[in-house]
């Protein structure tokens, strides 16, 4: 299925900031508010349902020139669009 970026946003910041750019996430999810994302002129609100499905994924790049190795984590949601998301289960995840 092709990929339609809706919105992208990188750029290097402080930890603090970042954090507090995830509580803000953090916030609108738990109250079930949509989620307004704004930079250089691009925007665009999402309204996850009350069940997504939650991908953490932490990965290293190796360079094939042999420099340095490049790790990142990345936070996901994702629904379909529609979706109530109201099935159940057990997430098991621990993040500390």
């Amino acid at each position: 299925m092709p990929e339609e970026v809706l919105f992208k946003f990188e750029q290097e910041m402080d930890r603090s900031d970042i954090a507090a750019s995830l509580r803000t996430v953090a916030d609108s999810l738990e109250a079930g508010e949509p989620i307004s994302l704004e930079a250089g002129g691009d925007s665009v609100t999402v309204s996850p349902p009350p069940r997504p499905t939650f991908e953490i994924k932490a990965e290293r790049e190796t360079s094939s020139s042999g420099g340095d190795a490049e790790r990142s984590i990345e936070f996901e949601l994702e629904w379909d669009e529609g979706d109530d998301g109201d099935g159940s289960g057990d997430t098991g995840l621990t993040i500390e």
